[in-house]
């Protein structure tokens, strides 16, 4: 899989353009009335139990704004942190923290919240299965909720289309499964290959072909353990569809290496922080 790297100028690029979105055209009117623009201090403040993440992306908001604010970070990237937590304290002209206020909470909030709701799924689905996310992204920000993936002790599954050969449902409804894995076999290219099984037809079609992981898609619990029986000697087995909370310790009972899981960045609720002087 491609490797992820939030570079000092990428994370400069994107706190840049939500900067841009939140002030074009006339920049923070409201906080241009205030004409005694004293030095405050601000906190950044957990209001409930989460993993943070995106620390670096609040600090540059600021810093973009105004250079002399001061940034002093008390947690870290990845760490869990309880209720009433601070996370940062933040001092400079009252103007300057409020205008990057809410780009900065924007992307800790937002991070947070994949970073937290993947360690759910990781603490139910035990050290002997992954949990993997998906390409189900808010399109331009894919590098940034994968890195929060990552944070929350999730693994990271290919990053676009080129990482990786994955053979679908609908690939197989246009062709026939076992010619699309030989293919894809003779063309590798060093890139590894996924084929996706709805049912044990089809898993039975290809065992034996060499390629890397069987996809198990929306199967019940007791044809997904028949599944991963039939295919553990051969290939690394992964379950994807549906994915909850509620079900995913009794899908890794069932021994699968890999669970994917569209939910952790396509609809993780964003965790709830604040900014207070």
């Amino acid at each position: 899989m491609s490797k992820i790297k939030l570079s000092k100028s990428f994370i400069n690029d994107r706190v840049k353009l939500a900067l841009a979105e939140d002030l074009y055209p006339d920049g923070d009117v409201t906080s241009d009335l205030l004409q005694n623009n004293k030095i405050v201090t601000a906190k950044i403040i957990s209001n409930q139990k989460a993993i943070i993440a995106g620390l670096s992306f609040a600090k540059q908001a600021f810093a973009k704004v105004d250079n002399k604010v001061k940034i002093l970070i008390k947690k870290k990237d990845g760490s869990q942190v309880s209720k009433g937590a601070v996370i940062a304290i933040i001092k400079g002209r009252a103007s300057s923290i409020f205008i990057a206020e809410r780009v900065a909470l924007n992307f800790l909030s937002h991070l947070s919240g994949i970073a937290t709701k993947t360690n759910e799924f990781v603490k139910l689905a035990g050290k002997k299965t992954k949990i993997c996310c998906t390409r189900k992204t808010i399109p331009n920000l894919r590098v940034i909720q994968k890195y929060a993936v990552r944070l929350g002790g999730g693994t990271n599954h290919r990053f676009n289309l080129s990482d990786e050969f994955l053979i679908k449902d609908n690939h197989i409804a246009s062709s026939n499964i076992r010619e699309l894995v030989s293919m894809a076999i003779k063309n590798k290219r060093g890139k590894k290959i996924t084929v996706e099984v709805d049912n044990l037809n089809q898993l039975k079609k290809i065992i034996g072909l060499k390629f890397n992981t069987v996809l198990f898609d929306n199967m019940s619990i007791k044809n997904l353990r028949a599944g991963v029986k039939l295919a553990k000697k051969h290939y690394e087995t992964e379950a994807s569809g549906n994915i909850s909370l509620k079900r995913v310790k009794s899908i890794a009972a069932t021994g699968v290496n890999r669970i994917s899981v569209g939910s952790i960045t396509h609809s993780a609720p964003a965790v709830d922080l604040s900014l207070e002087i």
